[in-house]
């Protein structure tokens, strides 16, 4: 009798062992690369509370903002191997040349083309995620953080005409779509890291940046920018994502409340984009930043220069790309 009881209670045990292993939720680490208080940490967090909301807590995720886990090409390999779960960074194009696609300056002719063109059932999603999905990662969504201009420490010569060289030293960064697109716009470049902005503005090195959205040329730039020129040549877009070695441990139903939540927050941040854009503009000139605000009319002649020149990247991103780029994205 007593061996009976002892048999039952291990059952018992087991089958409790089994049903408390099954319960455990599956905790994913979500990189991100911005600062705790931007607005795509913020959403970071967002995501992550409503995921773990609508999956019953079957999904949680932990937020590691601020490049904690590595920069974004770092952070990027990590996904590939499935040794970060999920991420919100910039797209790296070290693992193909093709990823920095949307880096193109002038392939949104502005705040209401863009969610015509992020949209999931649009080419430019429906590109992105084959060719992350080549390399083991899925995209999930996009995270529009404003649109990108020129700052600097002093004068841009008439930068609205592409033909005259802007007397400045612009920091671009080694994506080639980024040094093509500027140098179409008349600018002589220099290749410096994101980290090192800052400290090469102040000793000199260049005289002026791109790849900064209005509110990150705020809160990283501030105290070093003189001039401001709001060209809108580029959106700021971070990239969505989750290797698909994390993907494959997920329930088809709980991967569609992700991939819903995503889409959410993409169009979220597309609809808020303009307001926020204004919003650090003003925060510029209260600071003593000068800012020149330019209409889609006005950069029409800069935004031709760089059509002029997308032939350029076919090299590197293949012909065929860049033909569908030009028929998908080129001005009608």
């Amino acid at each position: 009798m007593k061996r009976a009881l002892v048999a039952i209670g291990g059952i018992i045990m087991f089958m409790m062992s089994i049903e408390s292993a099954q319960a455990a939720p599956l905790v994913l680490r979500f990189a991100g690369q911005s600062a705790v208080e931007q607005g795509p940490t913020i959403t970071m967090k967002k995501i992550a509370s409503e995921v773990a909301n609508k999956t019953n807590g079957r999904v949680q995720m932990k937020v590691y903002p601020a490049s904690q886990l590595g920069d974004y090409t770092l952070v990027y390999e990590e996904l590939t191997r499935g040794t970060i779960d999920m991420a919100m960074i910039s797209q790296p194009s070290q693992f193909d040349p093709r990823m920095g696609l949307y880096y193109i300056n002038y392939f949104v002719k502005g705040y209401e083309d863009l969610k015509k063109v992020f949209a999931p059932d649009k080419w430019l999603f429906k590109k992105m995620e084959d060719l992350n999905g080549k390399l083991g990662v899925q995209l999930l969504g996009f995270y529009i953080e404003g649109m990108i201009g020129i700052g600097s420490i002093k004068p841009v010569k008439d930068v609205l005409n592409p033909k005259v060289d802007k007397g400045i030293l612009l920091r671009v960064s080694s994506i080639t779509s980024v040094v093509e697109g500027a140098r179409a716009m008349g600018y002589r470049t220099v290749t410096i890291p994101y980290s090192d902005v800052y400290q090469s503005l102040q000793t000199g090195i260049c005289d002026g940046v791109d790849g900064f959205p209005v509110p990150a040329a705020y809160s990283i730039l501030g105290d070093a920018l003189k001039y401001w020129y709001n060209i809108n040549f580029s959106p700021e877009c971070l990239s969505v994502l989750m290797s698909k070695k994390t993907m494959a441990k997920i329930s088809p139903a709980d991967q569609k409340i992700i991939r819903d939540i995503c889409v959410k927050y993409t169009n979220i941040s597309i609809s808020g984009a303009k307001a926020e854009d204004e919003k650090y503009l003003k925060l510029m000139e209260k600071k003593g930043i000068k800012v020149y605000r330019y209409t889609e009319k006005d950069v029409l002649p800069l935004a031709k220069a760089c059509y002029n020149s997308w032939d350029k990247l076919s090299t590197e991103m293949t012909p065929q790309l860049i033909s569908e780029f030009k028929k998908e994205m080129a001005p009608k």
